[in-house]
């Protein structure tokens, strides 16, 4: 019997997490998904250019799990720009670091911690939010994570 898979910190969910070819329907190509841990993975590693030990640290797993996951997320990606898919950012097995929230009407973005609850937009005072984090069904269950990196 496996052993349970140990969930992965990422550091802050996507702003973006939706892509297709120009030129598509949405319902006439394949969705392909990224997992939130792969996006991770892209992210330290194709992004930021850590190298793996760095970034498995960054992530709370061990060098060769960070390896094995950045090797199925590069292979997602090559599949998404060759095959012309859809490619959704979503689930995995994660916990969020911080959180971003963006104000639906003035579209500004804010970073903030888990712990702090946002009810309007600094530069608008708009009460109609969206937490990234809570898009991706997260949130409360990240909030009393404790986190030594970040980047």
């Amino acid at each position: 019997m496996p052993r349970p898979k140990k969930k992965r910190s990422v550091y802050l969910p996507p702003i973006y997490s939706a892509f297709k070819p120009v030129g598509n329907k949405r319902d006439e190509i394949q969705e392909l998904t990224i997992e939130l841990d792969e996006f991770e993975a892209i992210r330290l590693a194709d992004y930021l250019g850590l190298e793996h030990n760095e970034a498995a640290e960054e992530m709370e797993i061990s060098r060769s799990t960070f390896t094995r996951l950045i090797e199925k997320a590069r292979r997602k990606v090559a599949q998404f720009l060759i095959e012309g898919r859809y490619l959704y950012i979503d689930g995995g097995d994660i916990h969020f670091r911080e959180n971003v929230i963006q104000c639906v009407d003035c579209g500004n973005m804010f970073k903030t911690s888990l712990n702090n609850r946002i009810l309007s937009c600094p530069s608008c005072n708009s009460t109609n939010l969206f937490d990234l984090a809570g898009g991706h069904g997260h949130g409360r269950c990240c909030q009393n994570r404790k986190h030594n990196h970040g980047r």
